[in-house]
């Protein structure tokens, strides 16, 4: 699994919105959900938590919500603890850069967004939603979201071609596909519901889609 230090940490946020198609709709669309659900005292984990951005965005639409940042970069959270400063949210924000399992908070909701398909499914997958699953208060939900196995032969390419029209160069598309073949392990829709059944969540919901990319929310 990458970690995303060093120059590929400084850069994150910029190259992300050329990478996945309809990133911000799908950050809006998650933030739209846990501000319906959540109570104004709710404590949110969010797994991978990078430079910060979806927790200082999340911070905005409710001032009174608690996060956990969690990575196993401590690159990209140095970049996070200093944007936290600058939007004077660091005492809402507890940063753990390691296993979600030295976790010792109960959550109202956790965020997995565009990690699991850099974990093999080879144990490793399921361990993830396990040690999710353990920090989460029972009835609360999972909002999680990856690249996902293609449904038409022609899926991938359009993928890139979109991500083309969004500003990748030449190069970014070959370091992409490269990237697609070799470096992700995306999930057919019916082995990523076995995941979630395996780990005591319920019934997959879907709720964002665009080409290659899918988000759900499940329960814990």
């Amino acid at each position: 699994m990458p970690t995303f230090n060093h120059e590929e940490a400084n850069h994150y946020d910029e190259r992300i919105l050329r990478l996945v198609p309809g990133y911000e709709l799908l950050h809006q669309a998650t933030a739209a959900q846990l501000a319906t659900t959540l109570s104004d005292d709710a404590c949110i984990l969010v797994v991978g938590a990078g430079t910060g951005k979806e927790i200082i965005e999340l911070a905005a639409l409710k001032p009174s919500w608690q996060f956990i940042a969690q990575d196993i970069s401590q690159d990209m959270l140095d970049i996070a603890e200093q944007q936290f400063g600058q939007h004077n949210i660091s005492d809402r924000v507890t940063v753990h850069c390691g296993d979600i399992n030295d976790i010792n908070t109960q959550c109202d909701a956790a965020l997995c967004l565009l990690v699991m398909h850099f974990v093999e499914d080879n144990g490793d997958k399921k361990t993830l939603l396990k040690a999710i699953h353990s920090k989460l208060k029972k009835s609360s939900n999972l909002y999680i979201a990856d690249l996902m196995r293609p449904e038409t032969a022609f899926e991938r390419e359009s993928q890139l071609q979109l991500c083309t029209q969004l500003g990748l160069t030449e190069v970014g598309v070959e370091r992409m596909r490269h990237n697609l073949e070799h470096e992700f392990y995306p999930l057919d829709r019916i082995r990523f519901s076995e995941l979630i059944n395996e780990t005591r969540f319920s019934t997959p919901k879907q709720y964002f889609k665009v080409l290659g990319f899918a988000g759900y929310v499940v329960g814990s």
